[in-house]
């Protein structure tokens, strides 16, 4: 393939300054994450007390030491909790990622107990729905580390309760899938939730710790007038010998995360194929952080970007000269065949055209497409809407819905009107949608919605006699405020209109990875049911 020569001026002052202000909001994302580690973290000598293990020490046992751990909505909820960012602890109360247990590629889910005692934040159910769907498009076991005092009642939503419901359907279409469902539950998993340890394959237990039961022994009295303990009613003992919920009774949370390791390695589930080989990018990763302006209204040549991610730095374009704004071509990945569309501008006809063109040949060939959006929309104006701007762009939106292949989205700077739409944004299920700290994305700009509804406004002041220009500048002000609230990363990922923020860096890395899980899942051969597997 031909290489791309690269003519990015690594010492230049626009380079420096854009790579600055990259790297602080790299250190903004870093530092709500490490508040919410650090929140967790806290509670380590009440942990310590009960002979328990923190959250993210369960995590680190679990996983394989050395192998890659992917993780997912980080930002879950940032802001939702508390208005004051700086304030703010992000996750929703879960960890959650894609790491190799036993050998076996896995999604994992854990409850930050360390927290509020594991119950759910805001934007927790959310994640936990969304990190289902990944495992479940994707083939992957599912490994439970359980601990949750469940829905804070002070907050209670009735929507969120029956939303709630999805989280053990979707358990339920895990196991039916041919998917193992691995629970460790370290703690209380009551009420609605107990349903969350009740609908899994493999049951772990720890002594003097697991609480699962309907209802506990305040409602019991409160419902029935009997009283019980918490161990009688739902202790690991009782369940393991007695009720048949729990399979295996750990004595502590090691020995629990040591049964669930063996579980997982006990399993004959295939392993990743043989790596491929291949010649790293040319241009050094460090220099994605320079690509991007601070200041979004400035061009940029993508290319720029394929050259740091694609094998060898080699990127075969397609109808390079035809719709030349929208950038579509082949790489290799380690090893493997890719197609990228990117955009050096907004999309033309003939752009949506090569565009709709190149999904269908990837889908054809069975090419995996990688969308790096920095879009901001579709052509608008006379000579647009007469070349068919509409149409076209409704093709490429058609071959977007309905592709045959893994998609998966990077917003690496903005992602604005129907252009997030054309790109494959999260409205339209790619496989995974990741971003980078400077990514923007909203209906438009924030000052061309100020303008256009400053022009509707005049209008209006002059229909009634009299322009108050005051007003108008007012009112220009809050939408442009509103919308750079709204267009931030730090309000789209906490949304979890991504699946997390990562650094420019680590691009080759995390698409290589995700890619490899689309590759494994769409080859894997699991054996349905038509239930899933029941208690005994």
């Amino acid at each position: 393939m031909p290489v791309i020569e690269s003519r990015l001026q690594a010492a230049s002052d626009t380079f420096q300054a854009n790579r600055a202000s990259m790297l602080a909001l790299l250190g903004q994302v870093r530092e709500h994450e490490a508040r919410a580690v650090a929140a967790s973290a806290a509670s380590a000598e009440r942990f310590a007390r009960r002979g328990q293990l923190l959250p993210r020490e369960r995590l680190a046992l679990l996983l394989d030491t050395g192998a890659p751990f992917l993780p997912l909505a980080s930002l879950a909820g940032l802001g939702q909790d508390n208005p004051d960012l700086s304030r703010s602890v992000p996750g929703g109360g879960l960890i959650s990622g894609i790491g190799y247990v036993a050998g076996v590629r896995c999604m994992v889910n854990a409850s930050d107990s360390g927290i509020d005692a594991g119950a759910l934040q805001p934007m927790g159910l959310d994640k936990q729905l969304r990190v289902q769907e990944i495992a479940l498009e994707n083939r992957l076991p599912y490994v439970q580390l359980v601990e949750s005092a469940g829905a804070n009642l002070m907050q209670y939503r009735v929507q969120d309760f029956v939303r709630g419901g999805n989280i053990f359907r979707n358990l339920a279409r895990l196991s039916a899938a041919g998917l193992p469902v691995v629970t460790v539950t370290h703690g209380s998993s009551t009420a609605g939730g107990a349903y969350q340890t009740g609908l899994s394959d493999y049951i772990v237990m720890v002594r003097d710790r697991t609480r699962a039961f309907l209802a506990g022994p305040p409602l019991l009295k409160a419902a029935t007038g009997e009283i019980a303990t918490e161990e009688e009613l739902g202790g690991a003992v009782m369940h393991t010998h007695v009720s048949g919920l729990g399979d295996y009774l750990a004595e502590d949370d090691r020995d629990a995360i040591r049964i669930a390791r063996t579980i997982l390695g006990g399993i004959d589930w295939g392993r990743d194929e043989a790596p491929r080989s291949f010649a790293p990018p040319r241009h050094d990763a460090e220099e994605l952080l320079g690509i991007m302006p601070s200041d979004g209204k400035r061009p940029v040549d993508m290319r720029e970007v394929i050259a740091r991610i694609a094998d060898g730095s080699e990127f075969l374009a397609f109808s390079e000269h035809y719709g030349s704004a929208t950038v579509c071509g082949h790489i290799r990945l380690e090893g493997h065949a890719v197609g990228i569309i990117t955009n050096n501008g907004p999309i033309d006809s003939d752009g949506a055209t090569k565009a709709t063109h190149f999904i269908q040949a990837c889908c054809q060939s069975r090419t995996p497409i990688v969308y790096l959006q920095n879009i901001t929309g579709y052509m608008v104006g006379r000579a647009h809407e007469e070349a068919g701007i509409i149409k076209h762009g409704a093709k490429m939106i058609q071959a977007v819905s309905n592709a045959t292949v893994p998609q998966v989205t990077l917003l690496c700077g903005a992602s604005y009107g129907a252009g997030n739409y054309g790109m494959c944004g999260r409205g339209f299920a790619p496989r995974f949608c990741f971003s980078w700290p400077n990514a923007r994305t909203a209906v438009m700009g924030g000052e061309q919605a100020a303008k256009t509804m400053a022009i509707v406004m005049e209008a209006g002041m002059a229909r009634k006699g009299a322009v108050d220009q005051s007003k108008i500048d007012a009112m220009q002000q809050q939408v442009v405020e509103r919308f750079d609230r709204q267009m931030s990363v730090f309000t789209t990922s906490a949304l979890l209109l991504d699946d997390g923020v990562i650094d420019p860096r680590d691009t080759r890395a995390v698409l290589a990875e995700v890619l490899s899980i689309c590759r494994d899942a769409d080859t894997r051969t699991t054996q349905p049911m038509q239930f899933g597997v029941a208690r005994p």
